[in-house]
């Protein structure tokens, strides 16, 4: 699949077959992450791989639109360091970045994947933040689920020229 292609074609899957996602293919999506630009090339990311059963089924009790987490693979939470960068709008700027890859990678890899927000919701970053025993400077921005695409969704088309500027509004 070429990259625009990728892009064009890539969805939002919260349904599973349940199948096992190979190493090589988790290496390779969190390989994309890390190619993600960032502020000032600090990539401030650090990405938490979560296989346990438990640990997605305590996620959907306190992040409701991630009901589809008991049935992926696995899911990816991508945490920014603040001692790394320190303006908050960039640390989350640089992790949906890393998160888009993610997305686009697995999307190319031929699995599904969606993306959940953590940040800026203070109960779910807290009781992500403590449950996964996160140190002080570790914001958890977001998180993806991975796995076998249990449904195929039609992409229509989203560009809308009434949107688009040049020069000036």
């Amino acid at each position: 699949m070429d990259t625009i292609e990728a892009l064009f074609t890539r969805r939002s899957i919260r349904k599973y077959t349940g199948e096992p996602v190979t190493d090589e293919d988790i290496h390779t999506i969190l390989r994309a992450g890390f190619y993600a630009p960032s502020a000032k090339n600090r990539q401030p990311w650090h990405f938490i791989v979560i296989f346990s059963q438990e640990t997605r089924n305590f996620i959907t009790t306190i992040q409701p639109y991630t009901k589809m987490l008991p049935l992926a693979y696995c899911c990816i939470i991508v945490c920014g360091d603040k001692l790394k960068e320190k303006m908050t709008g960039f640390l989350v700027e640089d992790c949906s970045a890393a998160l888009e890859n993610m997305l686009i990678a697995a999307h190319g890899l031929g699995l599904g994947g969606v993306w959940c927000g953590i940040y800026p919701l203070p109960k779910v970053t807290k009781a992500i933040s403590e449950y996964l025993s996160l140190p002080k400077n570790i914001v958890p921005i977001g998180l993806i689920s991975i796995g076998h695409k249990g449904e195929d969704r039609t992409t229509e088309e989203r560009f809308q020229s009434d949107l688009v500027h040049f020069e000036k509004w």
